[in-house]
């Protein structure tokens, strides 16, 4: 094939709309429109951040002003019921599918992502994201729990892990100058979205939620709806926005480093290999610890809030949550999903700070930080919500959401610290297994001990999730213990220099044809990608705005 803009019309003849040919760029594309497309795509899905908005609401779908509980529903026949209202814990599954799809969708399709393109991949994701909402809308006005696990769970799962992982590779490919930047700014600013979309979707959702409500309906299957309508729209301009550069194709006055400056280390370690290592399993644990600490409370984020500090969210510190009327819980849910919006605020900033920070202390050093620091943090937290507390509470897990958020900005650099450049990709793919275990663990610990202390007769209040923090601290303990075991690989796991030399040349011949701009990626940011930007920063800088203001009145 010869460069992208010497191509003709013709030579894209029975190419599909979605191929990966069809979106090489051309002479005068702008390689900056690429992170927005992106962006596009994170700020939707990263919805599922947001999603414990919908549980309060979804738990009195029946009773509409209270739940219509039935104390014999057993977790096979809260599926299937249409008399009794469902419980947060069954409601929370729905949570934890997205991110046991999403890890394992991955895995998965992770190589096809390669041979499709980013824009099928994209759209892909639009369909099924979307689409597993608007199942779950049906499931809301049917009431059948086991559709919404279908719809939003599973196929919507499946639609976050095609839309986390379309970007990555894609945006590394368009800035090899900027290496660390691709993977820590571009890169970074793609999984910041998927970070910051419960900060836009949270506060949305509430809105519409109140827009819809009626005496006969909480107003959720219309909000899947709408959003699901509005994200459809993001995405498949986000999937449509996707190029991919030439073969060949440098930045303008651009030559590559020496292979040796680029190397985290002189050895690599074979794909097939990798998971053979106990270190790769270490890490496994590491990561898996941490999101699950992570993970669980941002699933519970609303509710948590709201039945701990209850009036004291509206100045009436004695009021505790049962006692509080419609409008007054309306408000604490607005109150609460302005937290869930500031945790996101924290986890973009953790994704930054603390990847920019392992630079200088090393990746170890920075998953140390963060197991000491949530231990600590939380087991001061029920200390904090006995007191009453709300900027200290706030702040608690604000910064371990921060942690959490750098964890997944730091376990790419920790692979390639242990295992090598070669296969870093690959290897990290895998590794997304552990989120998909913990989107199990996190969320199933904290519903369900929640779940058991109301059913022991405990009230909403302070004590209802004293026990879930503590047993987070001692998973993160684990987690602590798991990174201290970690050290460098022997010898024997390493590739020869023979072996790597080998892949290399197989990857230079596929580019040893013409290389160069071709006229591409050029342009900087001028007013089309200046608009692009727009279309992402605007709904972004909406969120953060709505998130401050709710986060002052949290603060009285």
């Amino acid at each position: 094939m010869t460069a992208a803009g010497t191509r003709t019309d013709g030579a894209l003849a029975g190419v599909g709309l979605l191929d990966r040919e069809r979106i090489v760029a051309r002479p005068g594309f702008n390689r900056w429109l690429v992170p927005p497309a992106a962006l596009a795509i994170h700020l939707c899905i990263g919805m599922a951040y947001g999603f414990s908005v919908f549980w309060l609401p979804l738990s009195k779908s029946l009773g509409i002003t209270a739940s219509t509980a039935c104390p014999d529903l057993t977790f096979a026949s809260a599926l299937f019921t249409t008399t009794c209202d469902w419980r947060v814990a069954d409601l929370g599954w729905i949570y934890t599918l997205f991110f046991v799809l999403l890890g394992s969708s991955a895995a998965i399709w992770g190589g096809w992502l390669e041979r499709a393109g980013p824009r099928k991949a994209g759209v892909v994701s639009a369909c099924c994201w979307c689409g597993g909402i608007i199942l779950a809308a049906i499931g809301v006005i049917t009431h059948q729990l086991w559709m919404m696990w279908l719809g939003a769970g599973v196929i919507g799962g499946i639609g976050l892990g095609l839309g986390y992982i379309s970007p990555v590779s894609t945006l590394i490919k368009w800035f090899p100058d900027r290496r660390g930047m691709a993977t820590g700014m571009a890169t970074g600013m793609a999984i910041m979205g998927f970070g910051g979309g419960a900060m836009i979707g949270a506060p949305l959702a509430n809105l519409l939620m109140n827009t819809f409500k009626t005496d006969s309906s909480v107003g959720v299957w219309q909000t899947f709806i709408v959003m699901a309508a509005i994200y459809f729209v993001f995405m498949m301009g986000g999937a449509f926005g996707y190029r991919i550069p030439p073969a060949g194709w440098r930045p303008e006055g651009w030559t590559p480093p020496a292979a040796k400056s680029t190397m985290i280390t002189t050895k690599h370690v074979h794909l097939s290999n990798a998971h053979r290592t106990k270190q790769f399993w270490l890490i496994w644990a590491v990561l898996c610890l941490n999101v699950s600490a992570g993970i669980g409370v941002l699933g519970m984020a609303s509710p948590m809030l709201q039945e701990i500090f209850a009036g004291s969210l509206i100045g009436l510190p004695d009021v505790g949550f049962a006692q509080l009327d419609a409008g007054q819980k309306a408000s604490i849910a607005t109150i609460a999903a302005g937290f869930a919006g500031l945790l996101s605020l924290f986890n973009i900033g953790g994704r930054f700070f603390w990847a920019s920070l392992s630079d200088k202390i090393g990746r170890k050093n920075t998953y140390y930080c963060f197991f000491v620091l949530g231990i600590v943090l939380y087991a001061l937290a029920p200390t904090f919500a006995g007191m009453g507390n709300k900027a200290l509470f706030v702040l608690s897990f604000g910064i371990i959401l921060s942690m959490y958020g750098g964890g997944f900005a730091t376990i790419p650099a920790y692979l390639a610290d242990i295992f090598g450049t070669q296969f870093v990709g690959a290897i990290h793919g895998r590794l997304l297994t552990a989120w998909a275990t913990a989107g199990i663990v996190g969320p199933v610990v904290v519903n369900y001990i929640r779940e058991a202390q109301i059913a022991a007769g405990v009230a909403p209040g302070p004590t209802l999730y004293t026990g879930t923090m503590y047993i987070l601290a001692g998973m993160l303990a684990l987690g602590l213990i798991a990174n201290a075991l970690i050290r460098p690989l022997s010898d024997k796991w390493f590739m020869s220099d023979d072996e790597v030399a080998a892949l290399q040349a197989k990857s230079a011949a596929v580019n040893a044809g013409p290389t160069g701009s071709f006229g591409i990626g050029t342009g900087g940011l001028d007013a089309k990608a200046m608009l692009a930007w727009a279309v992402v920063g605007i709904p972004l800088l909406w969120g953060v705005w709505v998130t401050l203001r709710t986060t002052f009145a949290l603060f009285g």
